[in-house]
């Protein structure tokens, strides 16, 4: 072997042993996201950039009430006709299969639709939707980060307990947010991250409560 195709070879595994560094950091540790839709609003608007920390995918860390996370998007949504008040679980039944189809959409993300939601109750609270207001065991919810005209409506789950490795998630822009009212409580392993930073726009870089 010639020096030439040696020090090509040599560029080749660097690339790669880069490329798969990138790919495991971007995974495991945190990666960067733009806010697409405006169910967030007005905490997050539309092309927003974010930082997500996913070290929870090491920590096997829950969220807590009040962080922003985003989450693999369920394949169904439910009414209240069809909504099971004991069972308030999201629906997963699209999954792909074979190895390539797993690391484009789990690892590369590039067929995968995700959702970002604020964590308004954890396993084992018992959450209530009723006149137009949220209340976790009993207590009215405290919700400052709302606009003073949000009320809160259900069109699914409205009267339940969030079922152990579960969470349940709405977004603040409450009538324009396709959330756990409508799709069920989000299992923890399907959380990707947990908002941590803004970096865009600059007038606007920090912590978001």
């Amino acid at each position: 072997m010639n020096d030439k195709i040696k020090n090509i070879l040599e560029w080749i595994y660097c690339i790669i042993i880069a490329l798969v560094l990138a790919l495991l950091f971007r995974y495991f540790i945190g990666t960067p996201t733009i806010v697409q839709q405006r169910s967030m609003y007005p905490t997050l608007q539309a092309n927003q950039r974010l930082v997500l920390n996913r070290t929870l995918r090491i920590t096997k860390k829950t969220p807590k009430v009040g962080d922003i996370i985003t989450f693999e998007a369920p394949t169904r949504t439910f009414t209240r006709e069809n909504a099971d008040q004991s069972n308030p679980v999201a629906v997963y039944d699209r999954q792909p299969t074979g190895v390539f189809s797993k690391f484009v959409y789990y690892v590369l993300e590039l067929t995968k639709r995700s959702y970002i939601k604020r964590v308004i109750a954890t396993e084992g609270q018992h959450v209530v939707i009723e006149n137009n207001k949220v209340y976790i065991n009993g207590e009215e919810l405290q919700e400052s980060y709302l606009q003073p005209d949000v009320v809160t409506q259900s069109k699914a789950f409205y009267d339940f307990i969030v079922p152990e490795g579960y969470i349940f998630a709405m977004g603040d822009n409450r009538t324009s947010s396709t959330d756990c009212r409508e799709i069920g409580c989000i299992p923890v392993e399907k959380v990707e991250g947990i908002v941590v930073l803004r970096f865009w726009p600059l007038n606007q870089f920090g912590k978001i409560d």
